[in-house]
């Protein structure tokens, strides 16, 4: 299966609900004000948030749209423009590299966004590119979290620092940047509770694992990647706004978008805060997470196959 059709078959739920949806609006309809309304408020409630809806509607409203031709291609295409322009300057493609230098990099996310899974799914590809990976089980809060990381670890047989349940979590990513600069590794992927954003205790603790890793090297942590989970929808955005507080977010990773008939809610994202875009979990499978490539992205979403 082709990266443009494991993107097609991992949108089929939302594609499907979206063009079913949009197709409805617009058959045998002119496209006059009453039709442009419907159709904002459907984008709306797709998740593809306020400002980027208001914005589709006055460029569907600028262009004229031929009577004789199919409405809903031409929508369509629109539609995939705005995407597109929106959504190719966040393309993050250098991120898998192979590189010559330690990248430490801190995951976060709340509880159940699958991010342990993600952070395995992360170390395969970099990898198969060359790279030469270490993961912190940082998640010490729960034994399963550590447990699922080293059932990654020997999958992919890659390193693993931990320690048992109820330790330290920042001592646990010490020793494994510790390790990783000894060792010549390019990169340490560091496990971190699901915490709720709102927790201030936790989101401390989220804050003691990043600082512990500059004592190590002043330039950690080298990456910090949000893990979100599309099924939430709008609550995402809240999400974005808490942990960009606390550390600035340099990259962000959507999964089970193969789950929701509502995948609007990245482009939502993507007009808010702009932060680039690493990868998106497109199923369960060991290679369903999939390097975002906006046009890509665009083509699945509107799919109507």
């Amino acid at each position: 299966m082709g990266l443009f059709d494991k993107f097609k078959f991992g949108f089929k739920k939302s594609a499907s609900a979206f063009t079913s949806g949009l197709k409805e609006i617009i058959i045998k309809k002119e496209i006059d004000d009453k039709t442009l309304d419907e159709i904002e408020e459907f984008l709306i409630k797709s998740d593809v948030g306020v400002t980027a809806s208001e914005e589709i509607r006055n460029i569907i409203a600028g262009k004229k749209i031929d009577p004789n031709k199919n409405k809903l291609e031409e929508i369509n295409s629109i539609l995939k423009n705005y995407i597109v322009n929106l959504m190719s300057p966040l393309e993050k493609n250098d991120f898998f590299l192979n590189k010559n230098s330690l990248n430490t990099i801190l995951i976060s996310g709340v509880n159940g966004v699958g991010k342990t899974t993600t952070i395995g799914k992360i170390g395969k590809i970099l990898k198969k590119n060359g790279n030469k990976v270490i993961f912190a089980a940082s998640d010490t809060f729960r034994a399963a979290a550590i447990e699922q990381l080293e059932n990654w670890a020997k999958k992919t047989s890659i390193d693993l620092v931990k320690s048992s349940q109820g330790s330290d979590p920042a001592s646990v990513a010490f020793k494994a940047v510790d390790e990783a600069m000894k060792n010549k590794f390019t990169h340490v992927l560091i496990d971190t509770a699901g915490r709720l954003q709102n927790k201030k205790n936790l989101m401390e603790e989220y804050k003691k694992i990043a600082n512990v890793t500059k004592k190590i090297d002043s330039n950690a942590p080298h990456e910090v990647l949000l893990v979100l989970d599309a099924t939430s929808g709008q609550n995402v955005i809240n999400q974005v706004e808490e942990f960009n507080k606390i550390i600035p977010i340099t990259g962000l990773i959507m999964t089970k978008l193969d789950g929701t008939a509502k995948g609007g809610i990245l482009i939502a994202v993507a007009k808010k805060y702009k932060l680039p875009i690493v990868a998106l979990g497109l199923g369960e499978k060991e290679d369903d997470l999939q390097i975002f490539e906006a046009e890509k992205f665009a083509d699945a979403f509107i799919s109507t196959n």
